[in-house]
């Protein structure tokens, strides 16, 4: 339902009656100044003077009839039958996931919300009703795994249900909150701020002002649109704007929704000129020049993939032609690094709104953004565009120290069952690796909120940075992290397909290439059990490909400086597996099968041609065990073909065999094309 009434009340003899029906979120229950700060009292004063607004919440009310607390028989509620409002809007549900109420009576919400409408339109033939769906409930509520968190998701579900059969407007609490729980200290009861934006997204609602024509900051003149598919674009609008864009000779035209978004699609597109993209309402422009059609590939992970060019080894022969390189780059660099200092309470309120990154545009690749951007994702974006011949755009978002948590959507971590665990108290929380938590505890320790953000927070980087660029369609991801998850093993194996699942959902992508770096030699203990889970990946998740770097490592610095050759293997990857170059080898020497034959044991390796050492000596890193499991050097090692033959005279009955095993290895096995093998344990068959 659209109502764009604000001009109409202009000449109306009375105050319009506003009714905000609801619980204690409605209320204001704990606001120390309720009566100033409610939402609806924040309501009343941007509607002005044409209209009665008035508060008809009531703390723990249950939208059910048979709940513990209804609606219906509490005394506001007859305040609201005398009122009699014009406008009404509801929202209430959150206290009916309570135990003694969903489960017994769920069957009767639906019915009971669409009585309670049916009531205020017998009061009132014309009143204009909207229903709400509900306001977040965290993740520390009492009550959120024992049941709340899934009857939660189940309410809102009846909720639109209800918008629709009763044909009736339909606010969204829950979207501007849930990744605000910095607001909730309770887990359910949003503060004076929280309200605020309550009361803003009910005014946009009711009204239809949404400030007007606008577009997320990923679309910009010189942005590359990704070839080969169909490019959408998005935008909010006031709710019933007409819509025109037009790009290249190619236009489209929509209306504004009732919630102010708008969207159109173009047909998909090849590299050609550059293009100009108008977007017009009726008073309103946003023009775009310079966009060209290419590959589009987003680089994230931690500081390995934020490390700068200018940085690298060989940076000078890079930058030196880098104006030349058909690259366009969209830079997200964050305000504030995770240095080991504390951050001013600027920062630490910017961080609470999300306020994270830079604001940034695209820009053409030249000698001084090059210097400034990722060394690895400059390489990976070069071997493409000099090997596909079109322009590539690469949209850089990495963070220093970041865990994967923080890479990974607040609804996938809430509704997994291990993965959960990590959002309570992540910063007291052993799931989260030590160094992080302190690293954050050090960076907001000026803060005076206990809920205070920070971007090492469990799904704190998916809500600030990754969400609004999803909307943009591209190619791939090429990811690299784990540095800050090598505490553990098997939470990073339950993690990492997580991951890749919450990214692909949020770009509607199921097979969209994701494609990775494994860690890197440094003398860290746990690392050669990381790298070979890692490695196993690659099996199990479909469109996935790692390149190895542990050739490339430090034995002291968890920062390589030679990032050429890891962003290149990256490309390999990318190159043979999306854009079909099967002349091209993609990765190193991939262990396939161990077996024991005549006394030897045989390793069968996929991408093996022409397999020999890299440093033109005898092959080491490789081990072999017995079933008491304790690993002895190899001692008669050769390689024939594809096949690396070993033995151990230590090891008379062997059943497992592993190779590059150290934390910083120096194992020499490459193929033909100077690729290195992985790090890998497997059992011996017979």
């Amino acid at each position: 339902m659209l109502l764009l009434m604000m001009p109409l009340l202009l000449f109306a003899q009375e105050q319009v009656k506003f009714a905000c029906i609801g619980n204690s979120v409605t209320y204001g229950y704990g606001h120390k100044e309720r009566e100033v700060t409610a939402y609806p009292v924040r309501l009343s004063q941007m509607l002005g003077d044409g209209f009665e607004v008035r508060n008809f919440g009531h703390s723990g009310a249950t939208l059910l009839n048979k709940g513990h607390r209804p609606y219906t028989r509490q005394e506001v509620y007859r305040q609201l039958m005398e009122f009699a409002p014009d406008y009404a809007v509801i929202h209430l549900g959150l206290n009916d996931t309570d135990p003694r109420n969903w489960p017994n009576y769920r069957d009767e919400f639906i019915p009971d919300y669409l009585s309670l409408i049916d009531t205020l339109r017998s009061l009132n033939k014309d009143v204009k009703i909207w229903v709400c769906r509900m306001t977040p409930i965290f993740n520390w509520h009492h009550r959120f795994k024992s049941g709340t968190r899934d009857w939660y998701w189940q309410i809102q579900e009846a909720i639109e249900k209800v918008a629709k059969r009763a044909d009736v407007g339909l606010i969204d609490l829950n979207a501007p909150l849930y990744s605000r729980p910095d607001l909730f200290a309770d887990a359910l009861h949003p503060d004076p701020e929280g309200a605020m934006i309550i009361a803003k997204t009910v005014y946009s609602a009711v009204t239809g002002n949404y400030g007007g024509l606008s577009m997320p900051e990923i679309y910009g003149s010189g942005m590359v649109i990704q070839r080969g598919v169909p490019f959408v674009l998005k935008g909010t609008a006031n709710a019933g704007a007409k819509v025109k864009a037009t790009l290249g000779k190619m236009t489209r035209k929509t209306v504004a929704a009732a919630d102010g978004s708008w969207s159109v699609t173009f047909d998909a597109m090849q590299p050609g000129k550059p293009l100009e993209l108008t977007v017009k309402s009726e008073d309103e422009k946003i023009v775009f020049d310079d966009i060209l059609v290419g590959e589009v590939w987003l680089c994230s992970g931690q500081s390995n993939m934020a490390w700068l060019l200018g940085n690298s080894n060989g940076a000078e022969e890079f930058l030196a032609k880098a104006e030349s390189k058909n690259i366009r780059l969209y830079d997200m660099k964050p305000r504030v690094v995770t240095d080991d200092v504390m951050w001013d309470s600027t920062e630490l309120v910017r961080l609470n709104s999300h306020d994270y990154y830079i604001p940034t545009k695209w820009q053409k690749m030249n000698k001084e953004n090059a210097a400034a951007f990722s060394a690895i994702a400059s390489h990976f974006g070069a071997m493409l565009a000099d090997s596909l011949d079109v322009p590539v755009g690469l949209i850089c978002n990495a963070v220093g120290g970041a865990p994967i948590e923080a890479y990974i959507d607040r609804k996938t971590m809430e509704h997994h069952n291990v993965l959960v665990d990590i959002l309570m108290n992540w910063k007291r929380n052993d799931f989260v690796q030590d160094w992080v938590r302190g690293r954050a505890e050090k960076n907001i320790k000026n803060s005076s909120n206990p809920l205070q953000r920070h971007p090492y927070e469990p799904c704190y980087l998916f809500e600030a940075g990754i969400s609004p660029i999803a909307s943009y369609p591209i190619k791939g991801v090429i990811w690299y992290q784990g540095e800050s998850n090598a505490h553990n093993v098997e939470l990073y194996a339950v993690q990492f397909p997580v991951l890749v699942d919450s990214w692909r959902r949020a770009w509607g992508n199921d097979d969209m290439p994701f494609h990775f770096v494994q860690l890197s030699s440094i003398n860290r203990p746990s690392w050669p059990h990381f790298r070979d889970v890692q490695r196993c990946f690659v099996s199990t998740i479909d469109n996935c490909h790692m390149a190895v770097s542990s050739d490339k490592g430090d034995p002291v610095d968890v920062h390589p400086r030679d990032k050429k050759p890891i962003g290149e293997r990256l490309a390999r990857i990318a190159l043979y597996y999306d854009y079909d170059f099967k002349h091209i080898v993609p990765e190193g020497p991939a262990v396939q099968y161990a077996k024991e034959s005549s006394g030897l044991v045989n390793i069968c390796f996929e991408n093996g041609d022409g397999m020999h050492t890299s440093d033109g000596k005898e092959l080491r890193g490789f081990e072999l065990a017995d079933e008491s499991d304790i690993f002895y050097a190899a001692d008669n090692v050769s390689i024939e073909g594809n096949v690396i033959k070993l033995s151990s005279e230590k090891v008379k009955t062997p059943v497992k065999v592993r190779y590059a095993w150290q934390p910083y290895t120096t194992a020499n096995l490459v193929n033909g094309e100077e690729l290195p093998a992985s790090t890998f344990v497997i059992e011996i068959s017979k």
